[in-house]
């Protein structure tokens, strides 16, 4: 029987402790140990995407990190990304604008756009930063322009828009008209 090392780690806001070989893969113990299958195996070397979950706060394959690396850690899977049976803004965008098709490449997609969302607070990505950001992830469904419409459609739910000031009616003269309730100059 091979040695079995003790991980702890924090799963969608969730303690968990699990003992696993040293080498069991994040996407196996997500998947079996902590009965988290939505984050999918696609290739198994990294290259699709689709086993994609925050660690920390970034976007890593989880096909490709061992267990024991992510001991201490924040992980944040496609099923914590709802809060109970309410989706997230994002998880609706790709609802709504049919980005989600066949939901093979779906979580991690999802993953990676959050990652990319949370570094663009404040601002809609363009096209072309959407794209890149998603680039590590495969999709054979979607043709991907309803995935980054979706993106954006998300990060524009979430983005403030600025208020217009209101601009103080000009004068004949060219110069601002005087405000209201001032006497003389």
């Amino acid at each position: 029987m091979s040695p079995r090392i003790a991980v702890r780690m924090t799963v969608n806001g969730r303690a968990r402790r699990v003992k696993v070989p040293p080498m069991k893969r994040l996407l196996d113990v997500l998947r079996e140990d902590c009965g988290l299958p939505g984050t999918k195996e696609g290739c198994g070397e990294g290259e699709c995407g689709a086993c994609s979950v925050l660690l920390d706060g970034r976007a890593v394959c989880a096909c490709l990190v061992p267990a024991v690396q992510a001991d201490g850690a924040k992980i944040v899977t496609v099923e914590g990304l709802a809060r109970g049976p309410r989706l997230s803004a994002l998880q609706q965008a790709f609802l709504d604008m049919g980005g989600a098709q066949c939901g093979i490449c779906t979580p991690g997609m999802l993953i990676t756009s959050v990652e990319l969302l949370s570094r663009t607070r404040g601002r809609v990505p363009g096209d072309a930063e959407v794209r890149e950001a998603l680039a590590g992830n495969l999709c054979r469904c979607t043709g991907y322009q309803k995935i980054v419409d979706a993106v954006r459609a998300a990060a524009r739910a979430r983005t403030p828009r600025p208020v217009a000031k209101a601009r103080r009616p000009r004068a004949k003269t060219g110069r601002a008209a005087p405000r209201r309730g001032r006497t003389g100059r």
